[in-house]
């Protein structure tokens, strides 16, 4: 795959009006089909091999907030970045997930061809199914290179996006418990 990825980028360089055997970018179609494959390599990954059996039983019935999770993807608009963070919020219902794997969730996700929107869902929906939680909600901050870089270029522009499920839907108080922690003055190391 990652010489048939070349092999466009080569002629996407030519296109450009780029000569692809000038010193400079003699090795880039390479380097870039090699790039591409890891922002992508959620396409080769799937939630079961990621939570890896890491779901424990635990009695605790108390919000678990997971916040400033960086992520990394790219916008299946315009194929350019999208960087941000994203805070987890779940309330276990006898089962508690692996603090890792919320992380790992996230990148899976976040290293597809995206739309916020639906990588915020899709995030939600996979914390709700492997922990089997009463309620789940998932905030994204991120900068769009695509509104950023190209377009409107506004440089200081944020998008914020949110999927609550279960009682962090349904009870006005376990999502405002969720949001005011998501915004409260975390600890310095």
């Amino acid at each position: 795959m990652t010489e048939s990825l070349a092999e466009h980028f080569k002629a996407i360089i030519e296109q450009l009006g780029e000569n692809p055997e000038r010193e400079g970018l003699a090795k880039t179609p390479e380097r870039a089909a090699k790039a591409m494959q890891f922002l992508c390599k959620g396409y080769q990954e799937d939630l079961e091999d990621i939570v890896n059996g890491a779901i424990f039983r635990s009695d605790t019935d108390e919000m678990v907030l997971i916040r400033d999770i960086e992520l990394y993807s790219l916008c299946e608009h315009h194929l350019l970045p999208f960087i941000g963070r994203c805070h987890i919020g779940y309330i276990p219902s006898g089962k508690v997930l692996g603090l890792s794997k919320f992380a790992r969730i996230v990148d899976m996700y976040a290293r597809r061809l995206q739309i916020q929107e639906n990588l915020t869902k899709q995030i939600a929906e996979a914390v709700l199914k492997v922990t089997q939680a009463q309620g789940v909600g998932v905030i994204i901050e991120a900068r769009h290179m695509c509104m950023m870089m190209r377009g409107v270029e506004k440089q200081n522009s944020q998008m914020m996006s949110s999927v609550m499920l279960g009682s962090m839907r349904a009870n006005t108080a376990t999502r405002n418990e969720f949001l005011n922690l998501v915004h409260a003055k975390g600890f310095s190391f």
